[in-house]
């Protein structure tokens, strides 16, 4: 028994002390991925050493930020967009029988601002849409990626969202040949 316990500290213990190694790197859209495993052209950047885990931390108090009155005209920075997600199709999601045509939605934080356009790649190709809700036309059975992102009116890239991977079926009938 003590020797088992003595395993298992152990074990805890050569953990909790080794660095974690990632890598880092930029594709040829401007898209930075993070990885456990090198890809070529990745830079290795350490990770910061193991401390504890989410159930071991104490909860902290909520922090509220008070809100501007009117009269508080204070310079807030520069504008930013909260969040950008593809709300649909959603990720890993199977769609059946869209007949070449794919609806997708945006979950835009704050709404797209005047001036600001949303880029689309689909299957890496872009396409420029003027809304958070449109169709992309010829889509058809297959695995397919999508990525969306807002620019501003001179072309710098405000926010980009996660890339969704999704997968068109289409049902099938086998016709079979009449027999003479």
């Amino acid at each position: 028994m003590r020797k088992h316990l003595f395993l298992a500290v152990s074990i805890l213990v050569a953990t909790g002390t080794v660095l974690a190694q990632a890598y880092r790197w930029v594709d040829e859209n401007g898209v930075v991925h993070f990885s456990d495993r090198p890809a070529p052209g990745a830079e290795q950047i350490e990770l910061p050493k193991y401390t504890r885990s989410a159930s071991q931390q104490r909860p902290r108090a909520a922090r509220t930020i008070p809100a501007k009155s009117a009269g508080d005209r204070a310079d807030t920075g520069p504008f930013k967009y909260e969040s950008l997600a593809i709300a649909s199709p959603e990720a890993e999601q199977t769609l059946w029988n869209i007949e070449g045509v794919l609806d997708v939605t945006l979950a835009l934080r704050p709404a797209l601002r005047d001036g600001h356009q949303v880029r689309v790649y689909f299957d890496g190709k872009r396409q420029t849409v003027g809304s958070a809700s449109f169709q992309i036309q010829e889509v058809w059975r297959g695995v397919h990626n999508l990525q969306a992102e807002v620019v501003d009116a001179k072309g710098k890239l405000m926010i980009r969202s996660v890339t969704n991977r999704f997968y068109v079926q289409q049902n099938t009938i086998n016709v079979r040949p009449a027999h003479n």
